[in-house]
């Protein structure tokens, strides 16, 4: 298996430390409102990687964290007069809904910054010991210059970096003995939330949250740290200068960072007016459809978010959702019996899409070619069922495609549920209409059920529905 490593700039040949056992860390979310699109991305993407893992029969010991506490935390609560951990608290679990909506499992431990301070604390403290942290007037900075392999993820000169310190996204104080210095641990300030620590009241700096989170949960050493590439600089390059400074080992063996999502081929903001949550984009959109997009493109490649490109993910997705509910129409029909010989020799063609999927994981989580080898068995199954067949072959292409979906956190097995005695009602009316060869009237009930979230299919086996 290929990792592509930003650390390294180039694909690694993956090799865990525990064969068998891989530690992820994933940066979640700052929580002060709904999760946006840009959020889902590396969501839906790291939670497939985690998938693939699993599939390929490793443990997975997955760590995402929520910075509770925070600036924009604080200035938004201020704003609506209530207090920083009731907001952050309802964000949690709006986003934990978004999270489940879209299929992006719970991690192993979703850590909460304010629950782990005492570890922030100890490294803190531990940075001082050793001479690589400073206070001053109850900040406490990290000494960049003091961990000699700075900028070694973002591949940024010291230097250079020292020359352009008016462009750095670094926390700049008068008090620093460096420009590049970062805060580990910053003073209270009035009506702000601050726990007791040995320089006084306060709370700790973004990039200490994640460092320590991540020994606790994973150990000094992980297997892959990932997020958004806006991470590497300063999030990142700092984590790593914290914890090999405080641990005296390698932090994470393969950094792995999705691209940028834009909106109509423009970065996506409020002041532009193109800054979509996703809660509303589900409003408009199946969740299903929404993975099925992110996932038809490279997840270190930019990936634009438009309506067009949303409406033609759509009726992709669809093409697979019919496929498989036509294996399910076919196990009404098919004989009760086990796979015929002829029909193995025809079941054995579909390994080969296996294999060109699990080729194309490995190769760096290549999920737009993964999909494509779903669609060459969504080919495979429309030729099959056009004769008729044991129940025993379809079953065995349910379970292939639903595996191969369940890699990439799809389900296209439709619910359908219990219809109240209206929509019944209202389906049947609709029928007898169509037999009348009143279609004004069926069109009519057509929409209003579609209003009702019903979506009504004519087949050769009778009307279907579904959930919109």
């Amino acid at each position: 298996m290929q990792i592509y490593n930003t650390m390294t700039k180039k694909k690694e040949t993956f090799e865990p430390l525990e064969p068998g056992h891989v530690r992820m860390y994933v940066c979640g979310p700052t929580v002060y409102n709904l999760i946006h699109i840009g959020n889902a991305r590396p969501m839906i993407v790291f939670d497939t990687v985690r998938r693939y893992f699993a599939y390929k029969g490793m443990d997975v010991s997955y760590v995402s964290n929520f910075t509770d506490v925070d600036d924009k935390i604080i200035n938004e609560a201020n704003a609506q007069g209530i207090d920083a951990g009731e907001l952050a608290e309802h964000f949690i679990v709006e986003c934990k809904k978004d999270m489940e909506a879209l299929h992006v499992m719970p991690a192993t431990v979703h850590p909460l910054a304010t629950q782990e301070i005492p570890e922030m604390i100890e490294l803190i403290s531990t940075l001082i010991d050793k001479g690589f942290a400073y206070e001053k007037n109850g900040t406490v900075y990290f000494s960049t210059r003091k961990f000699k392999p700075y900028g070694k993820l973002s591949h940024k000169n010291l230097d250079d970096l020292r020359a352009g310190e008016r462009d750095l996204k670094v926390t700049g104080e008068d008090e620093k003995e460096d420009a590049l210095d970062f805060v580990l641990w910053k003073p209270k300030k009035e009506g702000e939330p601050f726990w007791k620590s040995p320089w006084g009241d306060g709370r700790p700096g973004w990039h200490t949250e994640c460092s320590a989170m991540a020994k606790k949960y994973l150990g000094d050493s992980i297997d892959i740290h990932a997020g958004g590439e806006d991470l590497i600089f300063p999030h990142h390059e700092n984590e790593i200068a914290q914890s090999e400074a405080a641990n005296d080992v390698e932090f994470a063996r393969y950094w792995m960072h999705n691209g940028f999502l834009n909106i109509d081929n423009k970065k996506m903001s409020k002041s532009l007016g193109n800054f979509f949550t996703v809660r509303d984009i589900l409003a408009q959109y199946d969740p299903q459809v929404v993975r099925f997009f992110m996932l038809n493109a490279h997840y270190r490649s930019p990936l634009n978010f438009s309506r067009e490109l949303m409406e033609a993910a759509k009726a992709s997705w669809q093409r697979i959702v019919t496929a498989r509910g036509a294996l399910e129409d076919a196990m009404k029909s098919s004989e009760d019996a086990d796979m015929t010989k002829e029909e193995k020799t025809l079941y054995a063609q579909t390994d080969a899409f296996v294999s060109e999927f699990e080729r194309s994981m490995e190769d760096d989580f290549n999920t737009a070619d993964a999909m494509a080898a779903i669609f060459e068995l969504v080919k495979f199954v429309n030729i099959a069922l056009k004769d008729t067949h044991t129940k025993d072959f379809i079953e065995a292409l349910k379970e292939r495609m639903d595996i191969l979906l369940d890699v990439m956190g799809l389900n296209a097995l439709i619910e359908q549920g219990d219809l109240s005695d209206e929509i019944e009602a209202m389906i049947e009316k609709r029928q007898q209409a169509r037999k009348a060869k009143d279609f004004a009237t069926a069109d009519a009930i057509r929409d209003e059920l579609l209003a009702k979230g019903i979506v009504l299919e004519d087949t050769r086996e009778g009307v279907k529905w579904h959930k919109a």
